[in-house]
């Protein structure tokens, strides 16, 4: 794909975190640059500056452009001029440090992708949120699997009124990775993962859960009402949940639930989600991301392929195509239509002009602030014995 006229160039890209060792952060880069509309120029890729330089050669990022410190990137960049400057900044560390790095960020005028949960806190989210208010930046939170063609095709099929009245959600995410204890091996995903102090509140809950939520909210737009939640550790000396589920109410009398595992023997990134209405109901399985299914009584059950010349395929799944038919189309593509869409919001932000900051189709920081929300009430709920709690905050959109 072209680079977008508006620019009239490339969107210049830094990263914070992504260094030797990081998942996530080669994920970010390579979603970042797979349209041609972003280069990565620069990176605070590690706290220790040989480590920063090392990491930044695996990136093809010139060495004087590889900071010790984000404190340091943002001021050394802010310092070029417009054009040589990075234009926005992927934060791809562990979630205590989005915070600090995402409201630097903001402060010193650049744009943001951020890596979910939003922040550590929900106290920190809401502060975040009230300074990207107050600046002039895009700011999107990778929930990535609101990337995938067949997701946005099932949240414009649900919108239009396809399915009718919606009653239920059921959405789920299983793993099964951390049925032994791997964070007293040393594994590093696994460290911080179970760490109170680098992760949040929530274990399983926080890392996983939060995506089986944010699916049904985003396919479904129905606001939330309340929560009861239970959440459990069940490896013995671990010190956050690695097992949940949640009950809740939604404001037009519909029920969901959201459970999330991460000791499931077998199971390994079982994302999945069933909305059911009046008039039909459909199922997604992210581990097999290119069919939907449609469900009415008494008629064939229908499989919707991701198929962007299909009649079927609305507007927006459309939209989210890249290949043919029966070309798996997947998790980097996912994580690359936020990309595309927050670049569009860029591109205008860096041009003057107005740029639409809650209704996006790609998550942003409203949708962060929620997931932290649904976070720290999952945890007080099951602390008080599954009480039922608020779950709409202020910010939520529609």
């Amino acid at each position: 794909m072209a680079t977008n006229g508006a620019l009239g160039r490339k969107l210049k890209m830094g990263i914070v975190g992504g260094g030797q060792g990081s998942f996530i952060g080669r994920v970010h880069v390579t979603a970042a640059v797979l349209d041609n509309r972003a280069e990565l120029v620069a990176g605070a890729f590690s706290s220790d500056a040989a480590r920063s330089r090392a990491s930044a050669a695996d990136y093809a990022v010139d060495a004087s452009r590889a900071y010790a410190s984000y404190e340091e990137m943002f001021a050394r960049e802010k310092s070029l001029p417009p054009g040589e400057r990075i234009d926005f900044v992927s934060v791809t560390t562990p979630n205590h440090m989005h915070f600090p790095v995402a409201k630097a960020a903001v402060e010193a005028g650049f744009n943001v992708v951020c890596d979910k949960p939003l922040t550590l806190t929900l106290a920190e989210a809401e502060a975040l949120a009230a300074i990207v208010a107050a600046s002039p930046v895009v700011f999107a939170v990778t929930h990535n699997y609101t990337g995938y063609p067949l997701v946005r095709q099932a949240r414009e099929m649900i919108l239009s009124g396809e399915l009718g009245d919606i009653q239920a959600i059921r959405a789920e995410y299983i793993q099964g990775w951390l049925r032994t204890r791997l964070e007293a091996e040393g594994q590093k995903q696994a460290a911080w993962r179970t760490d109170p102090k680098k992760s949040g509140a929530a274990g399983c809950f926080g890392d996983i859960g939060t995506h089986a939520y944010n699916l049904g909210r985003y396919m479904t737009g129905i606001l939330p009402e309340k929560i009861s939640a239970n959440l459990r550790i069940f490896e013995p000396a671990r010190a956050l949940d690695d097992y949940g589920h949640a009950v809740i109410r939604y404001e037009n009398g519909a029920l969901g639930t959201v459970t999330a595992s991460q000791i499931s023997h077998g199971r390994e990134n079982d994302v999945r989600i069933q909305v059911d209405g009046t008039l039909a109901s459909l199922e997604w399985h992210q581990e097999n991301p290119n069919q939907l299914f449609v469900r009415k009584n008494g008629e064939p059950h229908r499989i919707y392929t991701r198929d962007p010349n299909a009649p079927y395929m609305n507007a927006t799944g459309k939209a989210a195509c890249r290949l043919p038919s029966g070309h798996p189309e997947a998790f980097f593509e996912a994580f690359a239509n936020i990309y595309r869409a927050a670049y569009d919001a860029m591109e205008l932000a860096l041009t003057g002009r107005p740029f639409e900051r809650t209704n996006t189709i790609y998550p942003n920081i409203h949708d962060g602030v929620e997931g932290m929300y649904f976070i720290e009430q999952s945890v007080a709920s099951s602390k008080d014995d599954g009480a039922w709690l608020p779950l709409r905050h202020p910010l939520a959109r529609h």
